[in-house]
């Protein structure tokens, strides 16, 4: 079987295996304080362009969304985030174990507006009874989105507007940020998104590491006792330069982005492949995701050799299914499924 069903199936790069081997017996100071890490996090700054933001990487993302969200919002406050967004689906209700209730709004691409975030603050402070409600106190995105899609510059600007009119906190997850960076048609970067954001985090578990996230952080009363959250959600890691390391290889010499143009070129190779033979999308995605709406004959055809996801039945006669590309995905296992593809037509 070919797996095609996420972006995290293989191990690592290379590069990042090799370094590990080198410096195994190396002696090291703890808790991500070590010159490693300490290189990884000037490495980061530079690709930010910025020398003022703080770097801390921890082990994956359910963690990360913990440990940030835990950080901005107060005992009484609540996250806005679209009801497809990870928090709200894929992490088993870890924000409100945690105490802070996720707010959703309806999306069906994944992405919320600036203007439903706007229409939902409004309605919380015209609301007679709102001391009695969660108070919004944070913006969640992903970015690319959970169905693949990408949010543009000027709709992060609009969304960073709403954000300040109503006191927000604006929080991007980037597990699959550099997917989202090399898609044809993205506009933003690493020193925009610092711009525009509060706090977000490049991804490094789905791009290339073998475990980890990097959190950014521009926002002065986020920085404030982070170390101190980190621990108390169980994420300052004692033997910290694993994590550096991978992050010290993943952005040099550009690999990080080599990876992430790798997945893409793979994605949009399926993606043509699919359109070609006659196949509609469920969404239209310009990143490492793709979904087709396929028969059940093709699907179950297609699941003798392949292993992909399942999103959703659009009726008894059909599915929608995603395949999922990464730096790893190899050419060859392209070909085989398009040729398989073309076989049931």
């Amino acid at each position: 079987m070919i797996y095609m069903n996420c972006d995290y199936n293989e191990g690592c790069q290379p590069a990042i295996m090799k370094r590990m081997v080198e410096t195994n017996m190396d002696q090291h100071i703890g808790y991500s304080e070590d010159d490693i890490t300490a290189e990884a996090k000037a490495l980061i700054k530079k690709a930010c362009g910025r020398e003022d933001v703080d770097v801390h990487i921890l082990v994956g993302g359910t963690q990360t969304n913990m440990t940030v969200i835990s950080a901005c919002l107060r005992t009484h406050e609540g996250v806005i985030s679209s009801a497809m967004g990870h928090i709200n689906r894929h992490e088993v209700g870890t924000i409100e174990a945690h105490g802070h209730k996720v707010l959703t709004l309806d999306t069906t691409d994944g992405k919320i507006t600036a203007k439903q975030i706007a229409d939902f603050c409004q309605d919380h402070i015209n609301d007679e009874s709102r001391e009695h409600i969660v108070k919004p106190g944070m913006v969640y995105i992903s970015n690319p989105t959970e169905m693949g899609t990408i949010y543009n510059r000027q709709e992060l600007l609009d969304i960073r507007k709403a954000c300040d009119e109503y006191g927000l906190y604006l929080y991007i997850d980037g597990a699959r940020l550099g997917y989202g960076m090399a898609a044809e048609g993205a506009d933003f970067d690493l020193p925009f998104l610092c711009d525009v954001c509060d706090v977000f985090y490049i991804g490094g578990t789905k791009q290339g590491a073998l475990m980890g996230e990097a959190v950014i952080i521009m926002n002065e009363a986020i920085k404030k006792d982070f170390r101190y959250i980190i621990k108390q959600n169980g994420g300052l890691f004692a033997k910290g330069r694993l994590l550096g390391i991978q992050f010290a290889e993943l952005f040099k010499n550009d690999l990080y982005m080599e990876g992430s143009r790798h997945a893409i070129a793979m994605a949009m190779k399926i993606k043509k492949g699919f359109l070609e033979a006659g196949y509609k999308p469920y969404v239209d995605c310009p990143t490492n995701q793709q979904y087709f709406i396929v028969p059940n004959a093709v699907e179950e055809a297609l699941g003798k050799e392949f292993i992909f996801d399942h999103e959703c039945r659009t009726d008894a006669d059909h599915w929608a299914i995603r395949f999922c590309t990464s730096w790893a995905t190899k050419e060859e296992n392209v070909d085989k499924l398009l040729a398989l593809l073309a076989s049931l037509k």
